[in-house]
């Protein structure tokens, strides 16, 4: 028997790409799951949820509002871990950086870990991002980029690049959070996110791949460390839950690659579309490395290769209808 048979476990943006995958695995791990939407009556954000296997009967909705403290009270009542993914995210430009991205991440990451020290929540794992580990410009150029090196905050207030600035300083909030109040936090820092979509709605990193299809030929210098599956995402955040010795940082690609070699690889595998051709590299001064992900490796993780994650992506899309 599954000693984590009916456990329950809070998930903060279930209906998102990574989300969705996550909350089925954990139903299917035995876990009742309280997952979190933005809104009941939106059946694009609830009905994926209620249709995978074990929601009826294990899989509670709670919609909330990251700025709303009481909101979330409600949804990680209960709970002997939390999962933390709920955070905005934009690529594109944004009107409002203040308002739209930086607010919701950092005060939103700090409500959700309030609400579970106060509640006694075990463990929370929060969903960072490699946006939280580059662009480091400043890194040693003979260095890998490990869990060790943070993305540069003044590097992203100049080039306006809002996105890693939000997910970086939700992190440091969180780890500040947890070390004054003793809360036992682990965080998972995953690459471009890619494979099979569960929810209707097209998410950021799927679109990357679905521009790239259609010919677009955009670098990503500041935001791509390499690609993972999305499978992959979900179960390295019930790893390093379920294993008390899984501490810090964990860096999640499938490998340290630039999104050169990802383009080419695309190209390889699908020369019926229009793919441009991008430099070899695309990342000035990233190292490639293929353990990047050493950490969660260590803890058992086998890595869906690059391969793999674009025949899964590709075949998603086409199945949505957003390519022939």
């Amino acid at each position: 028997m599954n000693q984590r048979a009916g456990q329950v476990v809070t998930v903060t943006g279930g209906s998102g790409y990574i989300g969705s995958c996550l909350v089925q695995l954990l139903l299917r791990r035995g876990y009742n799951v309280h997952a979190t939407v933005k809104n009941l009556q939106d059946e694009r954000e609830t009905k994926h949820l209620q249709a995978l296997e074990g929601a009826e009967s294990r899989l509670r909705l709670f919609q909330i509002d990251l700025i709303d403290y009481d909101s979330i009270v409600n949804a990680v009542n209960g709970a002997a871990g939390v999962f933390h993914l709920a955070s905005p995210c934009i690529v594109d430009r944004v009107e409002n950086p203040q308002r739209d991205l930086l607010d919701p991440a950092v005060k939103g990451t700090i409500n959700v870990l309030t609400a579970a020290k106060k509640l006694g929540v075990r463990r929370v794992v929060v969903t960072s991002s490699v946006s939280a580990v580059i662009p480091s410009p400043n890194w040693p150029a003979d260095k890998v980029k490990n869990e060790d090196c943070w993305t540069d905050e003044e590097y992203c207030k100049q080039k306006e690049v809002w996105y890693p600035l939000s997910k970086t300083l939700a992190e440091k909030a969180a780890w500040k959070f947890a070390e004054e109040n003793g809360l036992d936090i682990v965080v998972i820092n995953p690459g471009t996110v890619m494979g099979p979509m569960i929810p209707p709605a097209l998410n950021a990193s799927m679109q990357m791949l679905l521009l790239l299809l259609k010919g677009c030929s955009e670098h990503y210098a500041d935001v791509f460390m390499g690609s993972v599956h999305v499978k992959d995402v979900a179960l390295a955040h019930i790893l390093v839950y379920e294993n008390t010795s899984a501490t810090g940082r964990h860096l999640c690609v499938e490998a340290i690659s630039h999104y050169g070699d990802f383009a080419a690889k695309v190209a390889e595998l699908y020369p019926e579309y229009n793919i441009p051709k991008l430099p070899r590299d695309t990342q000035p001064g990233l190292l490639r490395s293929k353990d990047g992900a050493k950490k969660l490796m260590d803890l058992g993780l086998e890595f869906i290769t690059m391969e793999q994650i674009i025949k899964d992506g590709v075949e998603s899309l086409r199945s949505k209808g957003y390519i022939s």
